[in-house]
């Protein structure tokens, strides 16, 4: 059976890249297609359209395609989660230097976000705020944007939000058009790899473990849903173990799918990044995540989504929407597909 999938071009695409190209999905019965769409709004609309049968797909988005806040209408599920973290907050060189901080507050998330929050402050009061890039509105980009305003003292209200694709986050900061942005990997290592930005604070840090990308499949799909599921989350596994890193990284460097150097791709898999043009390193081992307990649809990941989209009122308000998110979420599903060999 032939199938189209969905992606934007990201490192947490990874398991359903692996299972296309590492023969998980050949061995269920099934052909992938794989499509590398523009932006998250194009994915969503496609999707919910029937122009993809199945895709990688940001959570936040997912709930709010299939809740009807997104988008057309949409029959989409989860019935397995594909990674856990992989965003950073990166900023400007100019913005890091203007942020004066030494070494060690540097390392330290609250000074990063009170230095952050007195230049945007400044910047609001001069009538000049600050641009930031987010992914889309409905992403835990979002709100990690906010999270980290939060911890400096400002408000997300404070400084210009656009949404843009990732992959085009380190040209709109190279050309001045934002200030920094929060993307997933590989982008900010890739800001910080061309010296124009300096990777700020890390997604793993600012929010942990949080629920990133899912696979996304609409109900139309049927059966097909079970021998999808086991073939992209036993690639999940694969791209987890620290054995295949090498193999995965060189096949996620293609042209075909991020473009980029593929030493770089490794870093970002083994949270060993680098934060800037002079070369300085972060570990976090955390960044990114693919491991089995990162691949149940948990249904504390509904509620957390749910309360991250309250808190930037993105609920229409007197509408308890928790039984209609919780039941886009397929525990049985994923049970049912057995994963584990």
């Amino acid at each position: 059976m032939r199938l189209h999938l969905g992606y934007v071009p990201l490192c947490d695409a990874a398991p359903l890249i692996a299972a296309a190209e590492m023969g998980f999905a050949r061995a269920e019965g099934l052909e992938l297609e794989l499509s590398a769409e523009p932006s998250w709004a194009t994915l969503r609309d496609r999707l919910a359209l029937g122009y993809l049968d199945a895709a990688h797909m940001l959570a936040p988005l997912a709930l709010a395609s299939a809740l009807g806040l997104s988008g057309p209408p949409s029959d989409i599920t989860v019935p397995l989660s594909l990674s856990l973290n992989g965003n950073a907050v990166t900023l400007s060189t100019a913005l890091w230097e203007a942020m004066a901080l030494g070494e060690e507050e540097a390392e330290d998330l609250d000074a990063v976000a009170r230095a952050f929050g007195r230049i945007a402050g400044e910047r609001r009061a001069a009538g000049r705020p600050l641009t930031l890039g987010t992914v889309h509105p409905f992403s835990c980009h979002t709100y990690q944007l906010r999270l980290f305003g939060a911890r400096g003292g400002i408000a997300l209200s404070a400084v210009r939000l656009v949404a843009m694709p990732p992959q085009y986050s380190v040209e709109a900061l190279s050309r001045g058009i934002v200030d920094g942005f929060c993307a997933g990997a590989p982008w900010n290592s890739v800001a910080a790899a061309d010296g124009i930005g300096r990777i700020a604070a890390l997604g793993c840090e600012i929010a942990p473990d949080c629920p990133e990308k899912v696979l996304a499949v609409p109900e139309r799909l049927g059966e097909a849903r079970l021998a999808l599921v086991r073939a992209v989350g036993r690639a999940g596994l694969w791209c987890a173990d620290p054995e295949n890193r090498t193999e995965l990284s060189h096949r996620l460097a293609r042209r075909s799918y991020l473009g980029t150097d593929a030493g770089l791709v490794a870093r970002c898999l083994d949270g060993d990044l680098v934060l800037d043009g002079a070369g300085r390193r972060r570990t976090a081992p955390d960044y990114l995540r693919f491991d089995a307990a990162a691949q149940a649809p948990d249904l504390a990941h509904v509620r957390r989504l749910l309360g991250e989209m309250e808190a930037a009122e993105q609920l229409p308000p007197g509408r308890d929407l928790r039984a209609e998110a919780e039941a886009v979420y397929r525990p049985s599903l994923f049970e049912s597909a057995g994963i584990v060999p």
